[in-house]
C-alpha cells in the first residue's frame, strides 16, 4: 500500500459511514422523528430494497386531513414511501380488494382506506392517494408495504415496513350555516302531514302546507277563536295549517318554500371535506366540522359524536336514507350546537326506538321517529313526519 492509499483509505471509510448515517436520518415528519425507525429491528439483506423515508413520518401527529390549493380545490392527503433502489411498479399496488396488496393504508379499527398508488419517474417513490377527498380527522392510520414489493431486478424487500401517524382534529374547509328563512320558525314542518301516537312532547311550532289541518292527527288539537292556529297538550307552541284563516295560508306557503330553498342550499354545497366516509356507516366515529357527501344512504348503528365549537358547521349531503338504530345516540362535544348541524337526505329518515338525534333534518321524503326516540333540532320534511311518543325540541336560533 503506497502512502496515498494509507492516507485516503481511512478518510473514505469515515465518509461512507457519515453518508450512511445521513441517509438513515432523512425524512423526518411533523413530529421531527427520523424515518430510519421504520426499519428498527429488521434484518438488512444485501441487494434487497428498503424504505428509507416516508411522508408522513412514523409516529407523526397533527397530520392535515386535506390541503387547499390556491384555487380552493380540496385534495386528499397523500402518503408516500421512498425506496433505496428503483422499484418494479407492477409490484406496488393498493386497495381495492381482489388485487395483490403491497401498499395499504388502514384506520385504527382495521378498515382499509381505498386509494391508488403511483410511482415517480425514477420508480423510487411510491405515493398512495386516498379515493376520498380527505382522510378522517383525529384518526390514527397505519401504512404497510409488504415483501411482495420488488426492485427493478426482481429482488423483493426482505422485511415488511409499517409506520403510523395521526391526523389533526379539525378539517380545513369551513361552511356557512344553511339558510332556513321562515322554515326556521318551526320545530316540525311537513307538506303532507304530521301524525303522532300520544303522547309526544314537541317544543316549538308545527305546521303543514299545502295539505289541510286534517292531515295533523293524534294531537287532539283545539282551534283558537281566531282560526289562525290551534293548540295541543302535546305541543309547547302553536299548530298551523294551510287552510287556517288569513294570513296563515300565505305564511305557510312561504315557510314551505323556504324549507325547499334550504334543502337546495345544503344539497348544492361544493368541495366536500369528506366523501363516502365509512361507506355511509358512521357509527362509532367522531366527526369534525365540515361538508360530508355520500352517494349512498347513511347508517348509525352505534353512537356517533360531532365534535367542534359553537360556531362550527356540519352539512351532510346524503343521496339515500338515514337509518339510526334503536337506543343509539348522536351526541355533541366541544360546544357544538344543533342549530349548526344540517342533514340533507334525498331519501327517508328513520330514527330508531329510544334513540337520540341532534341537528336539523331537511328531508326530501319521510321522517319517522320510532317509539320513545328524541331529537334536539328541527324535522323539515317534503312529505310526512310520523311520531310515536317522541320528544322533539327546537334548538336556539
Amino acid at each position: 500500500m503506497n502512502r496515498f492509499e494509507r492516507l485516503f483509505k481511512p478518510l473514505a471509510w469515515i465518509t461512507a459511514l457519515l453518508l450512511t448515517a445521513f441517509v438513515a436520518g432523512c425524512g423526518g415528519g411533523s413530529d421531527g422523528s427520523a424515518n430510519a425507525s421504520l426499519l428498527a429491528g429488521t434484518t438488512v439483506v444485501a441487494g434487497a430494497p428498503t424504505v428509507i423515508s416516508s411522508n408522513p413520518s412514523n409516529n407523526a401527529t397533527n397530520v392535515p386531513t386535506s390541503t387547499n390549493s390556491s384555487n380552493n380545490i380540496v385534495t386528499g392527503t397523500a402518503v408516500s414511501a421512498s425506496f433505496s433502489q428503483p422499484m418494479d411498479p407492477a409490484t406496488i399496488s393498493s386497495f381495492p380488494a381482489g388485487t395483490l396488496l403491497t401498499f395499504t393504508l388502514k384506520e385504527t379499527n382495521g378498515n382499509n382506506v381505498p386509494g391508488s398508488v403511483a410511482m415517480n419517474a425514477a420508480n423510487t417513490v411510491a405515493t398512495f392517494t386516498p379515493t376520498a377527498s380527505a382522510l378522517h380527522p383525529n384518526t390514527s392510520y397505519t401504512a404497510t408495504i409488504t415483501t411482495a414489493a420488488s426492485n427493478a431486478g426482481g429482488t423483493a424487500m426482505a422485511n415488511p415496513v409499517v409506520w403510523s401517524f395521526t391526523t389533526r382534529a379539525i378539517a380545513f374547509t369551513a361552511q356557512a350555516p344553511v339558510g332556513l328563512g321562515t322554515a326556521g320558525n318551526f320545530v316540525i314542518l311537513s307538506k303532507t302531514g304530521i301524525s303522532t301516537v300520544p303522547s309526544s312532547v314537541l317544543t316549538g311550532d308545527i305546521g303543514v302546507s299545502p295539505i289541510a289541518h286534517t292531515a295533523i292527527t293524534g294531537f287532539s288539537e283545539t282551534a283558537d277563536s281566531s282560526n289562525t292556529f290551534s293548540t295541543s297538550a302535546q305541543v309547547v307552541g302553536k299548530i298551523y295549517a294551510a287552510d287556517y284563516a288569513a294570513p296563515i295560508p300565505t305564511t305557510m306557503t312561504t315557510a314551505i318554500g323556504d324549507m325547499e330553498i334550504g334543502y337546495a342550499d345544503a344539497a348544492g354545497r361544493t368541495l366536500p371535506n369528506f366523501t363516502e366516509l365509512g361507506s355511509g356507516a358512521i357509527g362509532g366515529k367522531t366527526l369534525a366540522p365540515g361538508l360530508y357527501k355520500w352517494g349512498t344512504g347513511v347508517s348509525i348503528s352505534t353512537d356517533v359524536t360531532l365534535s367542534g365549537g359553537p360556531d362550527d358547521v356540519w352539512i351532510f349531503q346524503i343521496a339515500g336514507n338515514i337509518t339510526q338504530a334503536a337506543a343509539t345516540n348522536v351526541t355533541l362535544a366541544g360546544g357544538a350546537l344543533a342549530k349548526n348541524i344540517f342533514w340533507q337526505p334525498a331519501g327517508a329518515v328513520v330514527i330508531g326506538a329510544t334513540a337520540h338525534f341532534e341537528g336539523i333534518i331537511l328531508s326530501k321524503t319521510l321522517i319517522a321517529m320510532q317509539t320513545g326516540a328524541s331529537a334536539n333540532g328541527r324535522l323539515l320534511a317534503q312529505t310526512a313526519v310520523t311520531l310515536d311518543q317522541n320528544a322533539v325540541t327546537q334548538p336556539a336560533r
